[in-house]
């Protein structure tokens, strides 16, 4: 069986003394590491090495960390086919994975794997050595079974990068463990994100979310008309994004040049033409289209985003957290469509397009109730960490 890892690192050792002497950490072959084979999986980046560290990176091994290897990953990190995402910590190779989510990807091999994956807020982790699709809505997601281990992970690698300019000029947020009182918290479900569950799905949700008014929260029933927005406003915004940064891939500093060219116009048509599989091919193409043939509406599409994001900040003046579904069936097999990898993420595209940080929580062992996501406010991630630690904690008491 193929291993996991994409590359296995045979030097695992992290600086002594560190805050996170002691855990080790998968990531995936799409962040600098330098000397690492760096393909991001796909065949653009054939043979290519990484020629210095990221800066999350070198955070991370600062703090201790011993990064054991990058595990195998769909390409680009778009989607889960191909992800051997959440395997190392299934198979205790890993403490921690980091995860490109674009679309969900964090939350959905969480689930896969029975473990807590975080998605935080946009904004808040340097992007510097990261390759990436998507850069206004993807961010670094991580995946562990202990959600102290996350807290002290995204406190080492977020803050300012004077290296990375698409960072918003605001300070590092405080992650120190803060309480939680059910009496004085209210939990917002849209009705909108669970009407197209399937009953089972439905009837599993509901019984996480009854569980929530048995710990004493306060559940409010929430509305938001333009849930189903989410999906197109990400496809376009999304592809359009990608096609711009696809862009860079044409063989002549990456990747494998098809043979058989005549002339440049030739050798970067043909190269671009197998340099990429078919899914994010069929992505590249619809962005191209979007944003050459149908400008207009990708404009639309992002007034309709910028809407979108407002009314997601007015439900939090209603509620102080939001729960909603990690699916809206139960699979998470392979997609090799573009309509199926959205039919997949559905519930999980909310937090890309708006940038808010969501937290997937897996069901209890033998439990009827369903794995969900927490989500909070842009930069609310500690508190969004807080609630989830909270409700593990009384899973394990058996209050829940």
């Amino acid at each position: 069986m193929e291993s996991i890892f994409r590359y296995r690192n045979p030097d695992t050792a992290g600086a002594s003394g560190g805050p996170l002497q002691g855990v080790n950490i998968a990531i995936q072959p799409n962040v600098s590491v330098e000397g690492w084979p760096t393909d991001a999986g796909s065949k653009a980046l054939v043979n290519f090495t990484a020629l210095e560290d990221a800066t999350i990176i070198r955070r991370l091994r600062e703090a201790g960390t011993a990064v054991c290897g990058s595990t195998r990953m769909s390409e680009f990190g778009f989607g889960l086919d191909g992800s051997r995402a959440g395997e190392a910590l299934k198979e205790n190779a890993a403490d921690v994975e980091m995860v490109l989510d674009l679309m969900g990807e964090s939350r959905l091999a969480a689930s896969r794997a029975s473990v807590c994956g975080f998605k935080p807020s946009y904004g808040l982790v340097s992007s510097l050595g990261l390759i990436g699709l998507i850069p206004s809505m993807e961010c670094w997601g991580l995946l562990s079974a202990d959600i102290d281990r996350i807290r002290r992970v995204l406190d080492t690698i977020s803050g300012p990068d004077p290296l990375d300019f698409s960072l918003p000029d605001e300070p590092a947020p405080d992650f120190s463990a803060r309480g939680i009182k059910p009496e004085n918290t209210s939990i917002g479900v849209i009705s909108e994100a669970v009407s197209g569950l399937s009953s089972d799905s439905k009837n599993a949700f509901q019984a996480s979310v009854d569980e929530l008014k048995q710990a004493g929260f306060s559940v409010r029933e929430l509305s938001l008309p333009d849930m189903a927005l989410f999906s197109l406003v990400h496809n376009i915004v999304g592809s359009v994004e990608a096609s711009s940064c696809a862009g860079r891939y044409d063989s002549v500093r990456y990747g494998r040049r098809a043979p058989g060219a005549r002339n440049w116009n030739e050798m970067y048509l043909l190269s671009r033409g197998a340099a990429f599989g078919t899914l994010v091919k069929s992505y590249l193409f619809q962005g191209a289209y979007f944003q050459f043939e149908r400008y207009a509406a990708y404009e639309d599409a992002c007034r309709i985003r910028a809407r979108l994001v407002a009314d997601m900040r007015k439900l939090f003046d209603k509620a102080d957290f939001l729960i909603f579904p990690a699916a809206v069936g139960g699979r998470f097999g392979q997609a090799a469509s573009l309509a199926a990898t959205y039919e997949q993420f559905a519930a999980t595209l909310f937090a890309n397009v708006t940038g808010q940080p969501a937290l997937y929580l897996p069901p209890a062992p033998g439990s009827k109730a369903a794995g969900f996501q927490l989500a909070g406010p842009r930069r609310s991630d500690a508190r969004v960490l807080a609630l989830g630690e909270y409700l593990l904690n009384l899973r394990q008491e058996g209050n829940v």
